[in-house]
């Protein structure tokens, strides 16, 4: 059948770019190039054999398989001891990247890294790795799907607990798999529809099969707009959470952006628009990665130009920021008794700080009230019942720990909790293949009508556009510019 075809011709592809690359053996250092107490040096394709034996004992040397041993490693040409370290003999397709493969642990002095990678390059059929390589043969063999290449990019990059746990769980195949199970079931909806197309009055296939196709479709289709439906939290927690600080002139924005980060990455005084242009910093809050953004004060009318451009500058910082805190001063609420009354008062606020709503729209706005130490008692607790207002003094640090807390748990509303049951997209790419596919099944649904199509072969087409669409996301399909995006940013030895 014409999808069974296309399927195996991308696979097909897939293997021939595949043995085009697996011709020569590649090696790097796989560790950090930094001195340390151990460095590792990795060799994969198919004169693995030959040099692990050339530097071993430069003889018939027969290691067992995934066994440590401590060696002498020797210069090929000069004869001459390297080091003693670490043997591992990792013979294919036992190993990550399917080839034979095996890796020398040595001491991490610089001396003895260049010197380990000189004989190598003495071997022949030998080349220094490219970055990205040994990752890039692992899935042109079949170990690693594309989904789980980019999880093992995200783990590699990975800065906060949060991260890191995401980045596990798609490296480990979580995404992988339940993409992988929508494609199949693509693939089986599209090869019945075929074989209605082929053989349904030669072999008298029921008329059922068409019913039972489109109701397996819609369920598909509920699956994946669900899946889309995550207010993109996997997408934060990869990237980080951009937050923008916003409020008028003095109220306290750089002096919360330095207690956020306990270091004084804003300058503080008491002059009102100390801060002009935008400071950004990467803060690791509470296991979750957020971008924090000290901006200019706002207000309608100023003549400074370089205010002016400040504000413009803020503005367009909230335009692109994820989370909005909204520093006010706690004096200015003093008269807000109820929740109607501080929905009022912060829309009235961001009117005097001429902001657009549409501005605010799509974005979670949390209402910071600052200086609390100027308030009474009562005004304090007063305060603390109201809904959506978080309040502290950055001065004395009042009630700095539950401010601290309520952050944390407004991050994790925003950016949720790894799950291997429940996998979330955590990339842009994954999110426009989805989309795309569900309009290929809508349009078969809507369209598919013996009026509308008398010829069933172009209705057909739809689905295996949706196919394609997954595979373009697992890599199923040879994509050569997505390929490019994806191992550009590995590193050497990885």
């Amino acid at each position: 059948m014409a999808l069974l075809r296309s399927v195996s011709n991308g696979f097909s592809a897939v293997f021939r770019r595949f043995a085009s690359s697996s011709g020569c053996t590649i090696y790097s250092l796989s560790s950090g190039h930094v001195k340390c107490g151990v460095s590792v040096i990795r060799v994969s394709g198919p004169q693995t054999k030959q040099a692990l034996r050339a530097i071993v004992d430069n003889g018939e040397y027969e290691p067992k398989q995934r066994q440590a041993y401590l060696k002498s490693f020797y210069h090929p040409t000069s004869k001459e001891i390297i080091d003693r370290g670490l043997l591992l003999w990792f013979p294919g397709p036992a190993s990550f990247t399917g080839e034979d493969a095996c890796e020398f642990q040595v001491h991490g002095s610089l001396a003895v890294i260049a010197a380990m990678l000189d004989a190598l390059g003495q071997l022949p059929g030998l080349r220094p790795a490219q970055p990205g390589e040994f990752t890039k043969r692992a899935f042109f063999g079949g170990k690693l799907d594309l989904t789980e290449v980019e999880g093992l990019a995200d783990l590699i990059h990975a800065e906060t607990e949060a991260q890191r746990k995401q980045a596990l769980l798609q490296s480990t195949g979580a995404l992988g798999r339940l993409y992988d199970s929508w494609r199949k079931r693509l693939i089986r909806c599209a090869a019945h529809l075929e074989a209605y197309i082929d053989f349904a009055e030669e072999e008298q296939i029921e008329g059922g099969v068409i019913v039972k196709l489109t109701r397996e479709l819609n369920a598909v289709k509920q699956e994946i707009r669900a899946h889309l439906n995550d207010q993109r939290q996997g997408e934060l927690l990869r990237d980080g959470v951009r937050t923008v600080i916003i409020g008028a002139p003095n109220v306290g924005k750089s002096s919360l952006l330095n207690l956020l980060c306990q270091r004084a990455v804003s300058i503080v005084t008491e002059q009102a628009g100390t801060t002009r242009d935008i400071i950004e910093t990467m803060h690791n809050f509470g296991g979750y990665p957020v971008v924090f953004a000290d901006t200019a004060g706002l207000r309608k009318h100023t003549t400074d130009t370089i205010e002016v451009e400040g504000m413009a500058r803020a503005k367009q910082c909230l335009a692109s920021s994820d989370l909005i805190l909204l520093l006010t001063d706690a004096r200015a609420l003093r008269k807000v008794e109820n929740n109607e009354a501080l929905t009022g008062h912060i829309d009235n606020y961001l009117e005097e700080l001429d902001i657009p709503p549409e501005l605010c729209s799509g974005k979670r706005l949390q209402l910071v009230a600052n200086k609390t130490d100027t308030l009474s008692a009562e005004e304090v607790q007063r305060l603390s019942k109201l809904d959506n207002v978080l309040a502290l003094s950055c001065h004395k640090q009042d009630n700095l720990p539950e401010f601290l807390g309520s952050l944390q748990q407004l991050l994790q509303q925003l950016c949720g909790v790894p799950q291997a049951e429940h996998p979330r997209i955590t990339h842009t790419r994954y999110r426009q293949q989805l989309e795309r596919c569900i309009d290929h099944i809508e349009i078969f649904l809507r369209d598919y009508k013996p009026d509308v199509y008398p010829d069933m072969a172009i209705a057909a087409q739809q689905l295996r556009k949706s196919v394609r669409c997954i595979e373009r996301i697992t890599g199923h399909v040879s994509c050569e510019d997505i390929l490019d995006v994806v191992f550009k940013d590995f590193c050497i030895g990885k």
